[in-house]
């Protein structure tokens, strides 16, 4: 089973739309317009995929009166560190992730690229400061990994992982 969309606030929808739909390459699907505390918010949704139902989500606040500044990056402003909480989504393959990679810096995104030896992700900063993946598992899953996970999960004081095996900064293109 997977996820329908996850639904996150930012600031600016217009740069927010920009970023997903330039950058990221995904598709405007639907907006909804919803009453709150006496205006009005958009619920606006993008396909990430194929699917139908493989949606990102965001809460365009602009229009709704709010006591405080919305805070949006979803690590930083709970005290954790860039990146803690992320968004990865998919990759077909290696040559995918390079695709995606290139329209990142030619969009003006610097990119970190980490080879996890399991998996190769790239990294970039969406316009509220969310870190956002996308990621292609380079081997399959094994019944191994599973009691490793199930035995790292449960120790008391469990080993390190692995350090990566390539870590690579990419400055974007400048025009």
């Amino acid at each position: 089973m997977g996820f329908h969309h996850l639904a996150i606030a930012v600031r600016d929808i217009g740069k927010t739309h920009r970023f997903y739909t330039e950058a990221m390459g995904f598709t405007l699907a639907k907006v909804e317009v919803v009453p709150k505390n006496g205006g009005v918010a958009r619920h606006v949704f993008y396909s990430t995929g194929p699917a139908r139902d493989q949606l990102i989500a965001f809460w365009d606040y602009g229009r709704v009166p709010l006591e405080q500044p919305l805070r949006t990056d979803i690590s930083r402003d709970l005290g954790l560190e860039l990146g803690t909480n992320h968004i990865a989504f998919s990759a077909d393959d290696l040559d995918d992730l390079k695709r995606r990679r290139e329209r990142w810096l030619s969009n003006g995104h610097d990119v970190l690229e980490i080879d996890h030896g399991w998996v190769h992700s790239i990294y970039t900063q969406d316009p509220d400061g969310i870190v956002v993946e996308f990621a292609v598992l380079t081997r399959d899953f094994t019944a191994g990994d599973a009691e490793e996970a199930l035995a790292l999960l449960q120790a008391e004081a469990p080993a390190p992982s692995a350090s990566p095996k390539q870590i690579s900064r990419h400055r974007a293109h400048k025009a």
